[in-house]
């Protein structure tokens, strides 16, 4: 008889929003007549932008004809979608990345969920708390999180770096040294960031002690101050150390048609001098057959002069957004951080209330769903997330009705 891999059946119940949208389902079933609004899961709800739309039709149209129609990418992706990546994202930084580093794949998603892979199981990871799921769920399965805690939420091999309100949301350097590093910053779900000089202390770090960062930017264009750095690879000696994922989801509204990236300089190598570039190039060759070129030139149209234009008003679109739900909620009284360089909004739950509690909370009073800050990790306990990505209506509806509370 065969026998399933035990690791997966120590997750503890459901991913965190297929809960959130199973409570959401039965209670829309049992309240047909109730308007929900969604600010749960971060997914936008602007269309494509008109250039995006362009350069989809104008690649299906060469799909049309023997000459151009396209099959299987490029493992890396095409190279006109590589070469503007550098060219318009990381040379105006001043940061040195080349064509064959970056990584294109079906979304940041399934690159931060995947690249665990070629790692050792018995690495030590170390997460921000709380943490976007996909970190530690993804290290469970692959057997390299221990036993889980349900009474502390802990998972006994996992290094937890704890963001609270004493730290600014920021994680301090482990004492115990990791080998893998998980940041993310604009932070989700704390929406909280790190200026430069606090990511190079990051960067020394693993490079004293050996350790790879992943670092995730996927919120890199919802940065509007000028002290918060939107790559990793600003901070010298970051290419020894450090792995970036990137996302189109969020910056150009591709969650429907999803494209990504991930840069792994040639320059990270173990003790063996084996670089994790080649080891990811294999990966990718082997598991993945290229994101659709139709896709690729959708992307490649982001960062033209129109597309950064209008993807650039569909961003400040959302933080309108955010800005009204900070400034609402602490209108009403609520503790609350983030929405300034990231979509998100942290909030302290009211009156002593679980994560939980507060989350059936204002589904049934309000008819508003959030997601409750406990999912995302121990330390995100008491606490709620809010999403910007409403339509604008929306946000404010759901915003004076928790007011009126």
């Amino acid at each position: 008889m065969f026998k399933v891999n035990q690791d997966y059946l120590k997750l503890p119940g459901s991913y965190l929003f297929s809960t959130i949208a199973k409570k959401v389902n039965d209670f829309q079933t049992a309240n047909p007549d109730k308007k929900i609004i969604r600010l749960g899961i971060g997914d936008v709800t602007q269309p494509l932008c008109p250039t995006v739309i362009k350069a989809l039709h104008d690649a299906v149209d060469e799909m049309a004809a023997a000459d151009t129609f396209k099959g299987y990418a490029p493992d890396l992706g095409y190279s006109f979608l590589r070469d503007t990546i550098v060219d318009k994202v990381y040379k105006p930084l001043g940061a040195e990345v080349f064509a064959d580093e970056v990584f294109v794949s079906d979304g940041a998603k399934s690159d931060s969920g995947n690249i665990q892979e070629i790692f050792e199981k018995d690495v030590k990871i170390a997460v921000c708390d709380p943490v976007y799921p996909v970190y530690v769920d993804t290290n469970v399965m692959a057997g390299r999180t221990g036993t889980y805690d349900p009474d502390t939420g802990l998972w006994s091999d996992v290094i937890y770096m704890p963001c609270t309100a004493a730290n600014g949301y920021a994680p301090e350097l482990p004492s115990e040294v990791p080998d893998v590093i998980y940041l993310c910053f604009p932070n989700n779900p704390t929406g909280a960031t790190i200026t430069k000089s606090q990511l190079q202390d990051w960067v020394d770090y693993a490079n004293k002690n050996g350790s790879v960062i992943i670092y995730d930017a996927a919120y890199e264009a919802y940065i509007s101050e000028a002290d918060v750095p939107h790559s990793i690879y600003e901070c010298e000696g970051a290419r020894t150390c450090a792995i970036e994922i990137r996302s189109f989801s969020k910056n150009a509204g591709f969650t429907g048609t999803r494209l990504g990236y991930t840069v792994i300089p040639k320059d990270i190598k173990d003790d063996n001098g084996v670089t994790l570039n080649s080891l990811w190039a294999r990966r990718h060759g082997t598991k993945f057959n290229g994101a659709p070129y139709i896709i690729q030139r959708a992307g490649e149209a982001v960062f033209s002069e129109a597309g950064q234009k209008e993807t650039g008003e569909q961003i400040a679109y959302y933080m309108k957004n955010a800005a009204y739900i900070k400034n609402g909620l602490a209108e009403a009284g609520y503790t609350v951080s983030g929405g300034v360089n990231a979509p998100y909004i942290w909030l302290k739950t009211p009156d002593g209330m679980t994560s939980w509690d507060f989350f059936d909370y204002l589904l049934e009073n309000a008819n508003v769903v959030g997601t409750p800050g406990s999912g995302f990790g121990p330390s995100g306990e008491g606490h709620f997330r809010l999403t910007a990505f409403g339509t604008y209506e929306n946000t404010v509806e759901a915003i004076d009705r928790i007011k009126a509370l």
